[in-house]
């Protein structure tokens, strides 16, 4: 097991316990700090306050990989790592049993489908990626952005063949494509390395409105969730859908106890919220009866195991998925 891996799974088993309860609030402001690396002054004992959000960093760490084990890598944006701990991606490894897998959280905030490509992060996961490995992709929330100036990383909407050229700041062209395009480049890459690709639906924005029955819903699709849903028939793939699993989490809590894991905007949550937000990962994982079931934890909390019917016995060793 790496040391970061076993430092995070130690950090768990401290605030998991509080987790398991219905959002009893934040987690104490000396245990996030801590793992975050920085220094705070703690906020009293009954403070509702949400804690702060330190700012966005464009560096995913790269954790050492035991090159004996498969990998699961995590390729998103800032809702699976935004500095640490404050993505889903940096919570995800204690869930596993990483004398089994490696977790490798190559998500880069800031990032669409697009820019994660142009910029070489893909091109460094596929340098990573061996035959038996896995690739959690998550991408959608930067894909509406500009095609060009001074954030050029949108995307053409939709899942066709449209591309249109366009000239960059520094001078340079680029041919853009569509949502779908770089999607499925991400697929065809990954099968093309013998390894298996799964497509998660996007982490859930903090913006609610009341429904036909006079109560308050939270947005459940920001208009791409349909698109990988159907990408997944398309290409005959497991689509994990933690979305309405984080959705229905946030409203049995309501709309003010989930404003408190939503500190800075209504996309980023702080470290409890993506701790929980992990928690709606493997918990979808394993109402899809994923492959990667067979490398989670033993000891996952009861909540999570309860609910699902899966054949795949937490913790089991098995062979991995054969790639397509």
């Amino acid at each position: 097991m790496i040391a970061a891996a076993a430092s995070k799974r130690g950090l768990s088993t401290m605030f998991m316990p509080k987790l398991n309860t219905a959002l009893p609030g934040l987690l104490p402001a000396a245990l996030l700090f801590a793992a975050a690396g920085t220094l705070a002054q703690t906020p009293p004992a009954n403070s509702t306050q949400p804690l702060p959000t330190p700012v966005q960093t464009k560096s995913a760490p790269v954790a050492p990989l035991n090159p004996a084990l498969p990998t699961v890598f995590v390729v998103g944006d800032s809702t699976a790592h935004n500095q640490a701990d404050l993505g889903w991606g940096d919570h995800l490894a204690h869930y596993f049993d990483t004398t089994l897998i490696n977790v490798a959280n190559r998500a880069i905030a800031g990032r669409s489908s697009r820019s994660f490509i142009r910029e070489g992060a893909w091109d460094k996961v596929l340098a990573e990626m061996k035959p038996g490995d896995y690739m959690l992709l998550q991408m959608g929330h930067n894909d509406g952005g500009a095609l060009d100036g001074l954030k050029p990383r949108g995307s053409i909407k939709g899942l066709g063949d449209e591309s249109r050229d366009v000239t960059l700041l520094d001078g340079n062209f680029e041919t853009v494509h569509t949502y779908g395009w770089y999607m499925r480049k991400y697929i065809a890459d990954t099968r093309a390395k013998h390894a298996t690709p799964i497509l998660l639906s996007l982490t859930i924005r903090n913006i609610w409105t009341n429904g036909p029955d006079n109560k308050a819903h939270i947005e459940r699709d920001m208009g791409y969730d349909g698109q990988i849903q159907q990408l997944a028939a398309e290409q005959h793939l497991l689509f994990i859908d933690m979305a309405n699993v984080e959705a229905d989490r946030l409203e049995a809590d309501g709309p003010e106890r989930a404003a408190l894991l939503f500190p800075q905007d209504h996309t980023h949550t702080s470290a409890e919220g993506a701790e929980l937000n992990a928690q709606s990962v493997v918990r979808a994982l394993l109402r899809a009866r994923s492959p990667l079931n067979a490398y989670l934890a033993k000891d996952l909390p009861r909540a999570l195991t309860d609910e699902t019917a899966s054949p795949t016995v937490p913790g089991a060793a098995k062979g991995p998925e054969p790639a397509r």
